[in-house]
């Protein structure tokens, strides 16, 4: 298999490359040529090296290719077709230059423009402003740059159309971005944030045509910015740059629509911009499991509405569902938890019916010449209704430790989840003196979720029937999070010096009170029944906080090297207290209290850790080595008991890192960090849960913090000259401790899970991503391989339970503003994963699933525009009856009114052919499950929308 993956990456690393060679020889062919000249002083006749010159269609100006001159001034644009052309050339001092040119058809293979002579810039301050014309792509340090005017949209398109077009960049159905073959986590705007975090806010509700410059960059954190000290955290970033014109004046998009089953939309938005103060409000509201808005709200938690065998409602989709509107394949090795965001091909759009309503104000303002301000409120009402169909076979062994036959376990379920989710965001920036900064960013976030979940469930081992049960479980959940962060900056007269102390506090109440209700069945082996009956109310409250404080000092050692000594203090405290009472048949109240399903348990963590970091930078190169030295401390107490334990870890902490940045927008990195992670008190606290009478969860108080080791290699590579883009990712983890599930069952099929440490865990990944624009109708074409290895021990019925996992992909996309009425693009990708266990090899399990999405964009005669979309999968290596092969297929026709187009009547039809459907394959180290979920089917839906475009008042 590792051969295999080498000989796909090679083969993958070298298929533009040949294809571009098969192109040149094809173009002599095809009678295309090239344009070729020299850029030069117009004063002094002196050649210009490294000049911009782009090759602009004559018809309209977009950019279609792009080249530097050499060291003589000279340069040549190949492969270029007949026609005529606008030549751009720019370079940094000197006036930019339009020159039209003409390839003819049946001419020379080369067309000499002749001597491209550029005057020097001269301006008298005060009186004459000189607007440069700027180059479609161009490299500044670690920063790419993408002129927006270069690369031509469609009238009262939204950002994420512009994004699409970009070399290198690739925006998946749902809106989320990759550059490079990295995910993109944040989209600012003129450098700041945009209703918090959440890229899809702005790339889905702010125009097109209002952009200037999209800036692409690794953003390092707040501290390692100013220190110049490389902490290994960076986040790929988009910095939306708006047009001057456009940064004072109302504009945003508004509309309502009706559609057949009571299907509806409606859709605000309106923003006020003059210059640095901007101000907008968005609103939503329809039935059609359309978000408009990102999941990363606030923190990952658990709640108990979602009912049983639920993930966690860390997100603003309630019930904690993830997955699309069909399904894909996930493998998840290690901890037993259930992955439920696997969707078709990525998708994360919600399974079920969703009704969503949401609305929110962003704003943003210098207050004096000292601060700035940026801040957001975002509120969000969904109702998640769905029904699944599961099916599970658990690892199981015979009495003597012997491979047995697996427990098989079938489930309906019928949920509906409410959730009202609101968050705040703020950001201060704080000017103290010219040497002096502070940035507070307090941000709040609540959360309250109304959940039932309605179940029937079955277990067999072969032929025999163990267990059956049917359930209710009905929760209300109340989340409530805040947290802050201070960074305070301090610079000294000494080059190079600073100092920094970050305080970062954060505090989490979950509080919620459940009902759950079982019928429970367990058959004898002669198949006699023996039914029991649980009626119990929980109460539930987990406050917890965490402290960080982080202080850093930098001292140049020399012009090349600095030292940074910092300390980290940091303390974890959560609580869990968990109360069960029981039905008193007599009174029909809960007042029986259940001393053995509650509990009252507190968790505490404290590290102190000190060390160093010696950096040396170069022209081309940085390096650093860092040790620390941590102190922790795990206190555990159980309250209900009286009994508290302590524990003492010291460890060693060592890091590294290693970048390179080479020519044309290479660079290479190295990153290797260790961690310590505690457990947390819901896994320390030694309770059961029976949320699900068949699946009881236990917490463990003797768990050891996790030592986690992370190495990441990265290479990237953006050549502007033939706007190819080279994205490759080694990673790989190994984890001491590792917290995973040891899990029993019972003779009458109840499955008992508690998490224990052990080692052993290690999983290696892989990714490379190619691009290539073509000058061809403006093609972007993008090539991903990815490959996965995942080994893991847990533990069944006491055995160890050797659990491994490989997966390799292959996806290739292609989109085209063909002309000036024609868009298009197509999606394919290929999958297959495999799963082994050492205590069960007959449930070893290989499967493949193969997507396709294609959509078309047509603007007609008369102002009528028709769109389409297709999303095509097919899975095979399943359970009987979850082979399937889905089509889907949304079309719609619309006609553009007003002088600047900006109203539009469109009617739409989704999932025309009626196939649509969700299945998703989960897989963990104890079992194998395929979930076939309720989604959205057929509906029609007549919308009208309005573009309000209205600047310089």
């Amino acid at each position: 298999m590792r051969y295999f993956l080498l000989l796909v990456c090679w083969l993958s690393y070298w298929a533009p490359a040949l294809a571009q060679k098969s192109a040149a020889s094809a173009a002599a062919s095809t009678g295309k040529g090239q344009i070729q000249g020299l850029v030069a002083d117009s004063l002094t006749g002196k050649p210009l090296r490294e000049a911009s010159v782009s090759l602009l269609a004559g018809r309209d100006s977009s950019y279609l290719s792009f080249t530097i001159t050499d060291g003589d001034g000279r340069f040549a644009l190949r492969n270029v077709a007949p026609g005529r052309y606008f030549l751009l050339t720019t370079f940094l001092g000197y006036k930019s230059q339009l020159t039209p040119v003409t390839l003819p058809a049946g001419g020379p293979a080369a067309l000499n423009a002749g001597t491209l002579r550029l005057k020097a810039m001269s301006q008298t301050l005060g009186e004459v402003v000189i607007q440069q014309e700027r180059a479609p792509v161009s490299v500044s340090g670690d920063t790419l740059a993408f002129s927006a005017k270069a690369f031509k949209t469609q009238p009262n398109a939204a950002v994420e159309s512009l994004l699409k077009k970009l070399p290198g960049v690739e925006v998946d159905r749902d809106g989320n971005i990759k550059a490079h073959g990295q995910d993109v986590q944040r989209v600012l705007v003129d450098g700041k944030p945009f209703f918090g975090d959440d890229p899809k806010m702005a790339t889905r509700n702010l125009p097109a045509d209002i952009i200037d410059q999209v800036q692409l960059y690794n953003a390092r954190s707040d501290q390692a910015a100013f220190s110049g000290i490389d902490d290994g955290n960076q986040q790929k970033t988009l910095n939306l740059v708006t047009k001057r014109d456009k940064r004072k004046g109302y504009f945003g998009q508004n509309g309502v629509g009706v559609g057949t089953d009571g299907r509806y939309q409606a859709r605000l938005g309106l923003n006020r911009f003059n210059n640095g103060r901007q101000l907008s409000a968005i609103g939503q509201a329809n039935n059609i499991n359309q978000l408009g808005f990102g999941d990363n709200g606030g923190p990952a938690a658990g709640d108990a509405s979602a009912g049983p065998g639920a993930g966690t409602m860390g997100s603003d989709l309630p019930g904690g569902f993830g997955g699309g509107s069909g399904g894909g394949p996930t493998v998840v090795l290690g901890g037993g938890q259930r992955n439920r965001n696997s969707g078709a091909g990525g998708t994360t759009q919600p399974i079920g019916i969703l009704e969503s309503v949401a609305g929110g104000l962003n704003y943003r303002d210098a207050w004096g010449k000292r601060a700035e301000v940026a801040t957001s409120y975002f509120a969000s009402r969904t109702t998640l209704t769905n029904q699944q169909q599961i099916r599970r076979e658990n690892v199981a062994t015979g009495t003597a430790g012997e491979a047995g036959t697996p427990l098989l376990t079938q489930q309906l379920a019928d949920s509906r989840s409410r959730v009202l989710t609101q968050r705040f965001n703020f950001r201060l920036d704080y000017q103290v003196d010219s040497l002096t900064s502070l940035r507070f960013t307090p941000n709040l976030w609540w959360r309250i979720s109304d959940g039932l979940n309605l179940s029937q469930q079955q277990t067999s081992r072969g032929a025999l029937q163990l267990n059956e049960s049917q359930g209710r479980y009905d929760a209300l959940a109340n989340t409530l999070w805040g947290g802050g962060n201070a960074l305070l900056m301090r610079k000294f007269a000494k080059q190079g010096r600073t100092f920094s102390a970050n305080l970062n506090t954060v505090l989490n109440n979950q509080d919620g009170d459940a009902l759950n209700q079982a019928t429970n069945t367990f058959f004898a082996p002669d198949g006699a029944p023996n039914t029991t009956r649980l009626d119990q109310r929980i109460a539930q409250d987990n406050p917890a906080r965490t402290q960080a404080l982080n202080l850093s000092y930098t001292e140049p050692l020399s012009l090349r090297r600095k030292l940074e000594l910092h300390y980290n203090l940091a303390r974890s405290h959560s609580r869990a207290d968990r109360r069960v009472s029981d039905l008193d048949e007599a009174t029909q109240q809960y007042t029986l209290p259940n001393y053995a399903l509650s509990n009252r348990f507190s968790s505490d963590f404290l590290t102190n850790r000190a060390g160093l970091t010696v950096q040396t930078s170069r022209l081309r190169f940085t390096y650093g080595l860092g040790l620390d030295a941590q102190q922790a401390d795990l206190r555990v107490d159980n309250q209900s008991a009286d009994t508290a334990l302590t524990r003492h870890y010291q460890n060693l902490l060592p890091n590294a890192m290693f970048s390179w940045t080479g020519s044309r927008s290479r660079n290479l990195r190295f990153n290797y960090r260790t961690r310590l992670q505690a457990p947390t008190a819901t896994q320390l606290q030694p309770v059961a849960d029976n949320t699900n009478p068949l699946n009881v969860r236990l917490g463990n108080p003797h768990l050891r913090p996790e030592y986690v080791h992370s190495l990441t290699a990265t290479y990237s590579q953006f050549n502007a000259v033939n706007n190819r883009s080279v994205f490759l990712l080694l990673g790989g983890n190994q984890v001491q401790n590792r917290i995973v599930s040891a899990t029993s069952f019972s003779a009458r099929g109840v499955q008992t899970t508690r998490p224990v440490n052990a080692d052993g865990y290690a999983t290696l990944n892989g990714f490379v991503s190619l691009g290539q624009r073509l000058s061809w109708h403006k093609l972007n074409v993008n090539l991903t391989t990815n490959g996965n290895l995942t080994r893991n021990n847990s533990f069944v019925n006491e055995l160890t339970n050797q659990s491994r996992s490989w997966s390799v992909g292959q996806g290739l996309s292609l989109n085209s503003a063909f002309n000036d009425q024609l868009e298009f693009g197509l999606r394919g990708n290929v999958t297959y994963q495999r799963a082994t266990y050492s205590l069960l090899p007959q449930q070893n399990s290989s499967f493949l699933t193969q997507t396709l999405t294609a959509d078309v964009y047509y603007q007609l005669p008369g102002r009528w525009v028709f769109t389409s979309d297709v999303w095509m999968t097919n899975y095979s290596g399943r359970a009987a009856g979850y082979n399937q092969r889905v089509l889907l297929w949304n079309a719609s026709i619309a006609r553009q009114f007003f002088a600047n187009k900006q109203g539009e009547l469109k009617l739409q039809a989704y999932d025309i052919l009626r196939q649509n459907r969700s299945v998703v394959r989960n897989i963990t180290d104890t079992y194998l499950e395929d979930v076939r979920s309720r989604v959205l089917t057929q509906y029609f839906l007549l919308s009208f929308t309005y573009n309000l475009r209205q600047f310089g008042k």
